[in-house]
């Protein structure tokens, strides 16, 4: 069986905190969150959260046309545009690999548009079509990120659709490395993305789930902390290309990190009760992948969504994995919970700071929840740390964890 290695070439992301690494860095060391009052959700009845954490802004060029939009929705959009600056970024805008069969997708999102989600509920709600067009499925398909992806970019090679709630983002990098890794491509546009909606607000209220610290939003989330109240909501989209390495040296390619491990798997026991011995499994699963003992990784990117259940089981599962020496923090600190690009926007960020020696502290963790396991978690200033691999995990409803595994490139 085919083993080849996979590295980093282009890397991209639409975030809360920047649109680029020299912004989300800023925001990063300023411990400076992006989460607001969202007033257009105060007349919804019965939502307790008005929390939510909107993407930077951001311009569609003059190419984005109606004619190549119409069958997109913001969360495609996102996703064609991240996708566009990553392969920019890996100088492989009109390459012939993209054309040639051997290029793919593996990308993910919570759903599709809710817009469009909106217009088939009129239809059996209200016996109406109205406001239905011939794009309105197209806006609103589990798949629509990766297959807008590959038509607006001509690939040809394969499509993995990875709509798997808080892991998309996280299983669409791990899949597109395994379809490198066993010859089934030389180059993958891999990640996730989804919009921010109160209908996405709305799935977690109605579990208790979300913060209603309405009045103060610089104060949550607060992931792992004794005082925490919830999540918050974010949206943005992230695009790591992946490629063969050798690919990537034939063309003097720019190399960010390499993927040495992936783990996913599920807990098989409840949709939304995470399990900390199943998420163990996916980290070890990670590691085996990687043929890495557990004291090579310097750091670990938890999923850290500030929910009671998640924090504590993610925590007692790094800690069955790695024991207490083990530096943990979460980017959901900063930039809410992105869902389903959440995994590859944490990605990206973990990479650069990987890069950079300088690994983000957990915003607002004043006091640790004494049921969370006993790690090293990063506050302060930030942990200032020179290592090789780095992990990061996430783990999504429906008993998915995924544990991908970073090596530094030098």
């Amino acid at each position: 069986m085919s083993n080849r290695r996979v590295v980093v070439t282009g890397m991209a992301g639409i975030s809360p905190i920047g649109n680029n690494w020299a912004d989300a860095e800023r925001a990063l060391r300023a411990r400076q969150n992006a989460v607001r009052y969202m007033d257009e959700w105060a007349d919804i009845i019965g939502l307790r959260t008005c929390l939510g954490a909107p993407a930077a802004p951001f311009d569609l060029p003059e190419h984005y046309s109606r004619k190549r939009t119409r069958s997109m929705g913001r969360v495609a959009l996102m996703a064609c545009l991240a996708s566009e600056w990553a392969l920019a970024d890996a100088d492989l805008l009109n390459h012939p690999v993209l054309n040639s069969g051997r290029t793919g997708v593996s990308y993910g999102s919570s759903l599709g548009e809710p817009g469009a989600v909106t217009d088939f509920a009129q239809l059996l709600r209200g016996r109406s079509l109205e406001g239905l067009t011939a794009n309105s499925y197209l806006r609103m398909m589990a798949h629509t990120a990766p297959a807008n992806i590959a038509v607006f970019f001509g690939l040809t090679g394969r499509v993995i659709t990875t709509s798997s709630a808080c892991t998309s983002g996280s299983q669409g990098i791990g899949y597109a490395y395994e379809a490198i890794r066993y010859d089934h491509a030389d180059v993958m546009v891999s990640g996730g993305s989804d919009e921010l909606c109160a209908s996405e607000a709305a799935v977690f209220d109605a579990l208790l789930a979300t913060s209603t610290h309405n009045d103060a939003p610089g104060i949550t989330p607060r992931p792992y902390d004794l005082d925490r109240d919830g999540l918050v909501i974010g949206e943005g989209a992230g695009t790591l290309i992946l490629e063969e390495l050798e690919h990537a040296r034939a063309r003097n390619a720019r190399i960010y990190a390499e993927i040495v491990g992936f783990g996913t798997n599920c807990d098989g026991a409840h949709v939304t009760q995470p399990r900390a011995e199943t998420m163990a499994v996916a980290m070890r699963l990670a590691l085996a992948d990687a043929c890495l003992p557990a004291e090579a990784i310097g750091y670990v990117n938890g999923h850290g969504t500030a929910t009671e259940l998640g924090d504590i089981a993610e925590t007692i599962a790094t800690h069955a994995v790695f024991g207490e020496r083990m530096p943990i923090s979460s980017l959901k600190s900063y930039v809410g919970h992105t869902l389903g690009a959440a995994g590859a926007i944490e990605a990206w960020l973990t990479i650069e700071m990987m890069r950079t020696g300088w690994f983000s502290p957990t915003l607002n963790l004043e006091q640790v929840d004494p049921r969370c396991a006993t790690l090293e978690y990063v506050r302060g200033d930030g942990l200032a740390l020179d290592c090789e691999y780095v992990m990061s995990n996430n783990f999504a409803f429906g008993g998915i964890n995924t544990s991908l595994i970073f090596k530094r490139w030098n």
